[in-house]
């Protein structure tokens, strides 16, 4: 048999064996990693490498390397047409150098490699695409051979990158289908059972359906939780439902805002004092943690604290006991622990206010609750249910909120975030005395052109002017459907003016031609 019939016959049997691989398993990074030793064991190839894109960076990173340690894996990242690898995604063309140490656009960012300038390797890489779309690269080295044509290897390399995207394709459909039908099934379950129904939240938005899932996965643990986001983001409510969806929902749930006592009084009432442990202490008193005992103890504002409360905290958090003020023998305690904070954590532990320890013990469970000018699509859902809560608590009837109020709303930048909303809304219904809530019965803040940027903008006569003006003819048109003579009847005056007032507003009749 000749040498060329005997290498056929092995690419052969190497391509085989890659095959029961790709199709035997249902794990991406599994699959790839025998893929890349099948062709390390079978071939003359070494350092097979998978770069795949990353949809949430669109950057190059290696999924798997032959070889390679977990730093030098992070550390292998390119940008699209960075390198050679990214020039390979970029133009979906297999690059072949025949001496990396002549190649000044071989990066080696990995290090692997060692020294550059001593190693005689060839380097060859082909992309993986599905169809006309580029998802990564394959990469292997193979010992250097001056005038050897690389054509062979080349076609081998395709074949398997074309293995190795159908693998991917596939495996990232049954993926996607599991996460469909798990995110069916959670949510089955929580409309089913009342363990899992957060009632008291409102919103569609993707950024907070990631927050309720991390409830959920957590609430019936005993984790620590560590809640982060700006004031006013729903710290608090988030923390009493993960209690009162939780095993512990007979148990009590105590909060302590740990920026509202001062540092003695503080001591105290998260430890408790015996009788006598210092002046004034005429009884023995019980602190928040033993009040919290089987429940919840909720501490927010974790950030204010002082080093040496810190300190004490931290042997609770360790040993899950705690030492009365005065007292001789510590305490033991069953109780979970949320914190939350709208300060920089990392920002403190780094200047030193904040203990380092006592941190990581606190940070089991993140979770992010995003600011509101975050997720959009809420804020017209919570503005109509503080205007639903707001209405029966005044007995008022106000049925809606108008276009030109809806869309002041919907732009403004809510630094106070979701307490400032129902603040707005409160005050909105109080001052409303008709059937919808009008752009002029919002805070002027919300009414300036530069409220996106600025809160502290007066409203100019002329703007309010304007906002008032907007909103009559809104409401006449809607009331005629969008017939612009019936709104000027309506409203008392002419049609040519309408037509003016229409045009320098630029509101558009035609899409109150519906309108009921």
């Amino acid at each position: 048999m000749s040498k060329k019939n005997v290498n056929e016959l092995a690419d052969l049997t190497c391509l085989y064996e890659i095959t029961k691989v790709l199709a035997s398993s249902s794990d991406l990074r599994d699959c790839l990693q025998k893929t890349v030793e099948v062709l390390s064991e079978s071939t003359d190839m070494n350092n097979g490498t998978v770069t795949i894109i990353n949809p949430l960076t669109s950057q190059l990173e290696i999924e798997v390397a032959q070889g390679l340690t977990a730093e030098a894996k992070k550390r292998g990242k390119y940008k699209i047409g960075e390198g050679i690898t990214g020039q390979v995604v970029a133009t979906g063309t297999p690059i072949v150098v025949p001496q990396i140490s002549e190649e000044p656009r071989f990066l080696n960012r990995t290090r692997a490699r060692g020294d550059l300038s001593r190693k005689t390797l060839s380097f060859l890489c082909v992309p993986i695409k599905h169809g006309p779309q580029t998802i990564g690269a394959l990469s292997i080295d193979l010992d250097y051979q001056p005038e050897v044509n690389f054509d062979q290897q080349l076609r081998f390399l395709t074949v398997v990158s074309g293995l190795i995207a159908q693998a991917v394709i596939r495996i990232q459909a049954v993926t996607q289908e599991r996460e469909r039908l798990l995110c069916e099934n959670t949510k089955l379950r929580r409309e089913l059972s009342e363990k899992y129904q957060f009632a008291n939240f409102i919103s569609n938005s993707s950024r907070m359906q990631e927050v309720f899932e991390m409830m959920h996965r957590v609430a019936d643990s005993n984790a620590t939780v560590l809640l982060r986001g700006e004031s006013g983001t729903g710290k608090t409510m988030v923390a009493k439902a993960i209690h009162h969806n939780s095993k512990r929902a007979k148990e009590p749930f105590i909060t302590v805002n740990c920026s509202a006592l001062p540092e003695t009084l503080l001591e105290s009432e998260l430890f408790g004092h015996e009788q006598g442990a210092f002046t004034g202490a005429s009884t023995a008193k019980k602190g928040r943690f033993e009040l919290a005992e089987g429940g919840t103890l909720f501490l927010d504002e974790i950030g204010e604290l002082s080093q040496s409360v810190q300190i004490k905290l931290l042997n609770v958090v360790q040993d899950r006991e705690f030492t009365r003020l005065g007292a001789m023998k510590p305490t033991k305690c069953n109780v979970r622990l949320i914190t939350a904070t709208n300060k920089d954590l990392e920002k403190a532990v780094s200047e030193g206010t904040f203990r380092e320890d006592l941190y990581y013990r606190l940070n089991v469970f993140p979770i992010y609750l995003p600011q509101l000018r975050q997720r959009r699509t809420d804020i017209l859902l919570l503005a109509e249910h503080f205007l639903d809560k707001y209405n029966s608590e005044n007995d008022k009837e106000i049925r809606r909120i108008s276009t030109p109020a809806i869309d002041l709303l919907t732009q403004y930048h809510w630094p106070g975030n979701v307490r400032e909303l129902q603040n707005c809304m409160e005050r909105a219904v109080l001052i409303c005395d008709e059937d919808s809530i009008k752009s002029y019965h919002l805070p002027p803040t919300l009414q300036t052109a530069d409220s996106v940027d600025d809160d502290h903008n007066p409203l100019s006569f002329a703007a309010a002017v304007e906002n008032f003006e907007r909103e009559l003819i809104i409401d006449a048109l809607k009331k005629a459907h969008g017939n612009q003579t019936k709104a000027a009847q309506q409203l008392d005056t002419s049609l040519r003016i309408i037509n003016y007032k229409i045009h320098k507003y630029s509101i558009a009749p035609s899409q109150y031609k519906t309108t009921s």
